[in-house]
């Protein structure tokens, strides 16, 4: 079974307007109400894509109800922790720029940490863990690394994807599957990666300190996944983009869902640049009709140092 954990969900409001004026009042054109969240993300890519998963993390008030009501009617099973907080609202505006309002997350207790530790202590060998998403700096590091520690102790493959700090910390915990954008993975070397090359030097430093699977993803570039032993690149296809949110989460949620069911780490490589660039295609999430429709477009590169 697959577990993903969004510490800090929400619901995101996205509006799409054709001019968009601070300071004036404006009228929009389309509203979306989507629960928020990487961890989320994953777990609704992943159903569409025909694998069950529960999904973990934080909820509160009616927005937390929201969010479960909304999983459920997807037929997502979750296991969410109640917090005291109203589950924040993300504001993204959709014009000629892009605006985004960010709510605050949730205040975690000790108690509630404690909650989330338990439900992680009882999964089971060969169990997925997929912890994704901003990771609050009000909950201690050694907790996040107690996630890890339990993974690695009972055999849960422990999948990693967040920014910053946390993934700083966690990677020394030697991760299953991280995947880190290229501003991400140069700021785990503390240096800005403008190629190809820079991404795929550093990635593979990743790997040979215990990680054991690094995708770096690259925007319009494409994607580059590297392993211990080998390391390959993917073009992204053509394609008209319209919502990036989602499309990394979705990228993981590919990767998972074809490595569970065949072990072959090319082509499900190959299935999560498929996954990432349907979801950048869509307004929503991608379907499996829309990923198979691009499997056949994408090209893996073995590379080179």
């Amino acid at each position: 079974m697959i577990y993903t954990c969004t510490i800090t969900p929400s619901i995101d409001y996205t509006t799409y307007l054709t001019e968009f004026r601070t300071g004036k009042l404006n009228r929009t054109n389309e509203v979306y109400y989507y629960p928020g969240g990487k961890g989320i993300n994953v777990s609704r890519v992943l159903q569409r894509l025909g694998i069950k998963s529960t999904v973990l993390g934080f909820a509160g008030g009616f927005t937390g109800d929201y969010i479960k009501q909304f999983l459920h009617n997807e037929q997502i099973e979750t296991d969410f922790i109640a917090t005291q907080d109203i589950t924040r609202i993300n504001v993204k505006i959709k014009s000629e720029e892009e605006t985004e309002l960010n709510g605050p997350g949730p205040s975690i207790n000790h108690e509630q940490q404690r909650e989330l530790l338990s439900k992680v202590k009882a999964l089971q060998v060969n169990d997925w863990f997929v912890l994704a998403g901003s990771l609050p700096n009000s909950i201690p590091k050694a907790f996040y690394q107690a996630l890890s520690a339990v993974c690695h102790k009972n055999g849960v493959h422990f999948v990693l994807d967040t920014s910053g700090t946390a993934l700083k910390d966690l990677v020394q915990t030697k991760p299953f599957l991280v995947k880190p954008n290229q501003q991400e993975l140069g700021g785990l070397f503390d240096t800005k990666i403008k190629t190809k090359e820079e991404a795929l030097f550093y990635a593979k430093k990743l790997t040979e300190d215990g990680i054991r699977h690094v995708i770096v993803s690259m925007g319009g570039e494409g994607a580059l996944l590297v392993t211990k032993d080998q390391a390959f690149s993917a073009k992204a296809p053509n394609g008209t983009v319209v919502n990036t949110v989602g499309a990394g989460d979705s990228l993981v949620s590919g990767f998972l869902a074809s490595y569970i069911q065949y072990k072959d780490v090319k082509e499900a490589f190959r299935y999560g640049v498929a996954s990432g660039s349907a979801t950048a295609f869509r307004t929503d999430l991608c379907n499996k009709g829309s990923v198979e429709s691009l499997v056949s477009e994408i090209r893996i590169n073995l590379l080179h140092e």
